[in-house]
């Protein structure tokens, strides 16, 4: 299991937003190609990109941050936020990210997951948000009448590369992820899952390195490494086994 650090831009920053509500963030950085640097510095092995104001437009809105973010480090790094098409797919590959992440388009049209990931081989992540169970989209404004574990199913043998489970209850409230979801998700599907929401301390890891098992690769971590809460070195030892 890998600890992926999150840089989640709004207007072009680093910040953190509360159960993923816009208007309650808090900026940790204005510099976010500096902040990823510190992050790879620290031991990361990936990065986690959202595109915030692209979640909730749609369509691309951080464009300079993130090529910025690419330009920056030497690991791989993942995005999501606004991606709806091939062509963006295209364009932010292109752009030397490793992989990209797809939810609202993934919930709204399969179709284009089982394209996307026929273009581009083990590049396409799916992103499932839950509130309840029950799938959100948009920017996690719409909660839909879809449970997590039926829509994972729906891209099973497309040949996803993760599903990225978030419990939006839990997102940036370092209140600890949902232990029992994430990981009943990963054993009702082969695909490999990646933990998100709520993490914030090393017992949290621990907790998710316990169901490794069931299929949890990895777990994104946000608000919980730029306060301190969980220093990314020790995390990432951890779970090298140091």
């Amino acid at each position: 299991m890998i600890v992926i650090p999150a840089i989640d831009l709004k207007e072009g920053k680093c910040v953190r937003l509360e159960q993923g509500l816009m208007e309650r963030d808090t900026v940790f950085c204005d510099n976010p190609a500096e902040q990823a640097r510190k992050w790879e510095a620290a031991g990361a092995e990936m990065l986690h990109i959202v595109d915030l104001d692209g979640a909730f437009a749609g369509v691309p809105k951080n464009k300079g941050a993130i090529e910025a973010i690419v330009a920056a480090i030497s690991i791989p790094a993942q995005l999501g936020g606004g991606i709806r098409d091939i062509e963006t797919i295209r364009a932010y590959l292109d752009l030397g990210l490793s992989r990209v992440i797809l939810g609202t388009a993934a919930q709204r049209n399969p179709e284009l997951v089982e394209e996307a990931c026929r273009l581009f081989p083990g590049r396409i992540v799916v992103g499932i948000d839950a509130k309840n169970g029950m799938v959100a989209v948009q920017g996690w404004a719409e909660v839909t009448d879809v449970t997590a574990v039926d829509l994972a199913r729906r891209f099973e043998g497309y040949g996803v590369a993760a599903i990225i489970y978030t419990d939006i209850s839990r997102d940036g409230m370092m209140q600890g992820p949902n232990i029992e979801a994430t990981c009943a998700l990963a054993e009702a599907i082969s695909i490999p899952v990646i933990a998100s929401g709520g993490v914030s301390s090393i017992r949290d890891i621990e907790n998710l390195m316990a169901i490794e098992s069931s299929g949890v690769t990895g777990v994104i971590t946000g608000k919980a490494v730029y306060t301190g809460a969980i220093d990314l070195t020790e995390a990432v030892s951890l779970t090298k086994g140091g």
